[in-house]
């Protein structure tokens, strides 16, 4: 099933910068082999014989908001089930919103040398998910191992919480602190995936995806991390088992957490699909795709149907809010199409970004454009 009919270095090193943008943007297509397939999709045919998988391969990643409680992770549940029976899936999840920020003002309080507040806040984050656990109504074994998995998190947690030493509040305490918001959630969704009858596990980021040692706003070194991923993820892909992966996390080469910067989640997303070669990532969030304007603001916004790399990244670049601006070249280096859409709207179909346009896309954006004639 595909994903969009769910109803309900350095080149050493792979580090994501500007100058990875591919010739796609400039030339509109794939550079292509003699036998006209793609440089792209010659890649992705063999990546998929070697993954062993003939099925389509679809990451989904969820925002923070459409995790914010136990009701919510059931709901975005079923919309990876019904796509899950018939593709490979890999998921990717933020913390629930508004965690991180609890976190990072975890790690303030610790430069404040206010420990105690730090140790109430950290313990209250901890209580939000036990809440959580408890709301999803498992079975017993299935929610007294989970309780053991957030129990243990905790301790790991408010270990580096101290309710009277001094902590000295690096950014390395504030990357190591703040990851704990999608390490409590991955296995919180993990359990509600198998609550809607779909085998997952939960599994860290920071295992396979390394970065450099800039904390806070690390960059990720993606061969090594797209051959790490592999040894990680493939297994499970094979074995029909759902990946809930954390984003926002990775780690340096001796093993200490990094994040990747604050609203790095879609980018997250990004790097995890290119890992396993994924056809498409769905980015699901509580708006219905990408606008011409801020539809809050603006009255004769517009939803866009279906965009090309090109677009999205013109729209990018002039400051539009539409994705991380490295989704989209790590997008394009596959040919991987990237959906937009609403958690909470699952019948809109949302915006679609690729390297080709459906063959209704123009006449769509003609007409569209006419009616703006028009009313102007």
């Amino acid at each position: 099933m595909n994903a969009r009919n769910v109803q309900s270095e350095s080149s050493a090193e792979g580090d994501l910068s500007p100058r990875l943008v591919p010739a796609l943007f400039a030339h509109g297509e794939a550079t292509t082999s003699r036998s006209g397939e793609t440089r792209a999709a010659f890649a992705k045919r063999h990546t998929s014989a070697s993954l062993g998988c003939r099925k389509e391969i679809v990451a989904f990643k969820f925002g923070g908001t459409s995790l914010l409680g136990a009701a919510r992770m059931l709901h975005a549940a079923e919309l990876v089930k019904p796509v899950a029976e018939n593709s490979t899936v890999v998921v990717v999840v933020s913390a629930m919103k508004g965690i991180t920020d609890k976190l990072l003002g975890v790690a303030q309080l610790l430069a404040d040398r206010q420990n105690y507040r730090a140790r109430v806040e950290a313990e209250l984050v901890l209580r939000l998910h036990h809440d959580a656990l408890r709301e999803l109504g498992l079975e017993a074994a299935t929610h007294d191992r989970v309780t053991r998995e957030l129990d243990s998190l905790g301790r790991d947690l408010l270990h580096s919480v101290p309710a009277r030493e001094s902590v000295v509040a690096s950014p390395e305490l504030f990357d190591r602190l703040a990851s704990f918001g999608e390490r409590l959630s991955a296995r919180l969704f993990a359990a509600a995936l198998e609550c809607a009858g779909v085998v997952a596990v939960p599994v860290a980021s920071s295992d396979f995806v390394l970065t450099c040692d800039t904390f806070r706003d690390a960059k990720p070194h993606l061969e090594q991390t797209k051959r790490r991923g592999r040894a990680v993820l493939t297994p499970l892909l094979e074995d029909g088992v759902v990946p809930v992966v954390t984003g926002f996390i990775g780690a340096t080469p001796d093993g200490r957490i990094t994040t990747l910067g604050r609203n790095s989640s879609d980018f997250s997303g990004a790097i995890i699909a290119h890992v396993v070669d994924a056809d498409e990532l769905v980015i699901w969030t509580d708006v219905d795709g990408i606008y011409t304007a801020n539809p809050n603001e603006d009255a004769q916004a517009q939803l866009l149907h279906d965009l090309s790399y090109d677009e999205a990244h013109a729209l990018a670049a002039s400051g539009a809010k539409v994705l991380h601006p490295h989704v989209l070249p790590l997008a394009a280096s596959t040919e991987m199409t990237v959906w937009v859409r609403n958690t909470f709207k699952p019948q809109v179909r949302g915006t679609r970004i690729g390297a080709k346009l459906p063959p209704h896309s123009q006449s769509q954006r003609n007409s569209q454009s006419q009616s703006q004639e028009g009313a102007a």
